[in-house]
């Protein structure tokens, strides 16, 4: 096998690579014995036709495409290895010779890791938002662990009021028509939280149980369904269930019943820890957004399209998973949305053009400054990972392939790259705002 590497503009690179003739030739023999069992021709018993008459009956090429197929992963493979070329791209291949008896060449055309031109990463000047805790934030939290822990009482001597939930029955039209998705029973509701459109559980205030209405409201302009965007509708409503919410009183008891502490100004003191904490991950993270934002500005880096288009693929990838977890495919989602695929992957762009230029600099400082993860690094990030899959770390790193380790490492040197940057940065912290009484 022979490789020649062609540098093209932007950081792209043509690799020519030819296969030995007696390869394919071997590769198109393999598919013949593959697929020989399911030609069927006159005066030959079926699996023993041979491998010349089918290729008189079919055409010469009818192997040619799986003997490519199974060919080129490993020549490929091969070919970056003897090239030495950083590839951070899918190859577009293109076959230039095939045929039986000959050289088996085609053309991988790949984007190139460019090289970094890295402005300045030390003594950069960033911002420290407050991470203080206000006694508000703290009765918010308890506000939302006292709806949690409401109990739903039935209602039967009263209308519908505001945050009731009730249970109905509605048949939904337009123009008199009934259209998808606009009729369900027993569907239940909560008054105020707005799930339903425009004004509709609104109208629904002051129902007793088994009363029935005509709502009325009019679907908005951007609804995800566009045939019923923008369109006026009619909702015939049957109340059948109203509870109400019973809220506890939140006291020392509400601490021991619904927490480990055994008193409320124990549950307080740790609310407020545990939004602090949050406050300072979340502080930290923008800090470090805004400087590696700052090196990107100031560095210089020639990025080819492809391999933005790259890693455009591994953010869908992502997207399709965490639709799998909520139980839509990646196909339901694109026809719920009324979006194309391809206006999908134009609005990850820019996202997948800055996480691309981030790594790049990332990466560069770790060369930069000698930055390297060690065995130490490695255990503690297994030890993470173990308490998260509630696992033994020993037992969870055995698990692990060395190469993936050794890319493990090369993650935790871009995080010792941000920190690093974060510990060299000029911080200051956010004014706070005061307010002033006119004297």
């Amino acid at each position: 096998m022979s490789v020649q590497v062609e540098k093209l503009e932007h950081n792209m690179a043509r690799l020519t690579i030819e296969v030995e003739a007696a390869k394919f030739d071997a590769a198109m023999k393999k598919a013949y014995n593959k697929k020989k069992g399911s030609f069927n021709l006159p005066g030959f018993r079926k699996g023993k036709v041979p491998m010349n008459v089918i290729e008189k009956a079919y055409g010469a090429g009818i192997f040619y495409e799986d003997a490519a197929n199974d060919i080129m992963p490993d020549a490929y493979a091969a070919a970056l290895e003897e090239s030495g070329l950083d590839v951070v791209s899918r190859p577009e291949v293109d076959v230039t010779q095939i045929g039986k008896g000959q050289n088996f060449i085609f053309t991988a055309e790949v984007a190139v890791k460019p090289e970094v031109e890295l402005g300045q990463y030390k003594g950069l000047e960033v911002q420290k938002d407050s991470t203080d805790v206000s006694d508000e934030e703290v009765e918010a939290e308890l506000k939302k662990a006292q709806e949690q822990n409401a109990r739903e009482i039935t209602v039967e001597d009263r209308p519908v009021q505001d945050g009731d939930v009730i249970t109905l029955d509605y048949a939904g039209t337009i123009d008199g028509v009934a259209f998808d998705g606009g009729t369900a029973e027993n569907q239940s509701l909560t008054i105020g939280s707005h799930t339903f459109i425009d004004n509709f559980e609104e109208q629904l205030i002051g129902l007793n149980i088994g009363d029935e209405k005509d709502v009325e409201v009019t679907f908005p302009e951007d609804y995800h369904a566009k045939d019923l965007a923008g369109k006026a509708a009619v909702f015939h409503v049957k109340v059948l269930t109203i509870t109400e919410k019973q809220l506890p009183e939140i006291d020392d008891d509400f601490a021991q019943d619904t927490t480990e502490f055994d008193s409320l100004e124990e549950y307080k003191k740790d609310i407020r820890e545990k939004i602090a904490t949050g406050k300072e991950e979340r502080v930290k993270s923008a800090m470090e957004n805004a400087l590696i934002e700052q090196v990107v500005e100031g560095s210089k880096m020639d990025i080819p399209d492809a391999m933005v288009d790259f890693q455009i693929d591994q953010m869908v990838d992502e997207f399709k998973q965490r639709l799998s977890y909520q139980g839509l495919t990646y196909e339901q989602y694109l026809a719920f949305s009324g979006q194309s695929e391809d206006a999908l992957r134009e609005s990850m762009k820019a996202d997948a053009l800055k996480r691309v230029q981030g790594s790049l600099v990332l990466e560069a400082i770790v060369a930069a400054e000698s930055i390297e993860a060690d065995d130490d690094d490695l255990k503690k990030e297994f030890e993470k990972m173990a308490q998260m899959y509630q696992m033994e770390a020993d037992q969870l790193a055995s698990m692990i392939p060395d190469d993936q380790k050794e890319n493990m490492k090369k993650d935790i040197a871009v995080q010792k790259a941000v920190e690093f940057v974060l510990a060299e940065a000029n911080v200051t912290e956010a004014a706070e705002e005061l307010d002033f009484e006119e004297k």
